[in-house]
């Protein structure tokens, strides 16, 4: 498990009980003796307002291609959850090095780091 990589993973739901398995990418390399990475969500619904924390991915544009999602999506970086490395069933794709680069980017700025 790499950062950049698009995995299916049971993503907690931020406002009840339980997980709900979808798209999300990897963060960070595998960390601790619980075997946990930190990973951001994906979501096929794309809010009419983008935030600073968002970013498109759309899969039938050359740069995208490789994360093999199904449909144009969002990566929301303001949703972020860290998961034990068992709980990313599937792996999917990568996200192409150049757009990591700029997530760490708006990462880094959003924390303030």
């Amino acid at each position: 498990m790499k950062p950049g990589e698009i995995c299916l993973g049971a993503f907690p739901f931020g406002d009840a009980p339980g997980m709900k398995v979808r798209p999300v990418l990897v963060l960070s390399s595998v960390t601790g003796l619980s075997a946990e990475v930190l990973v951001a969500y994906i979501s096929s619904v794309i809010p009419d307002e983008l935030l600073a924390t968002d970013v498109t991915i759309d899969p039938m544009t050359d740069p995208d291609r490789e994360t093999n999602l199904k449909t144009r999506s969002v990566l929301r970086l303001h949703k972020l959850a860290t998961i034990h490395r068992a709980s990313l069933p599937r792996h999917l794709g990568r996200l192409p090095p150049d757009r990591l680069a700029h997530v760490r980017t708006l990462l880094r700025r959003w924390l303030g780091l």
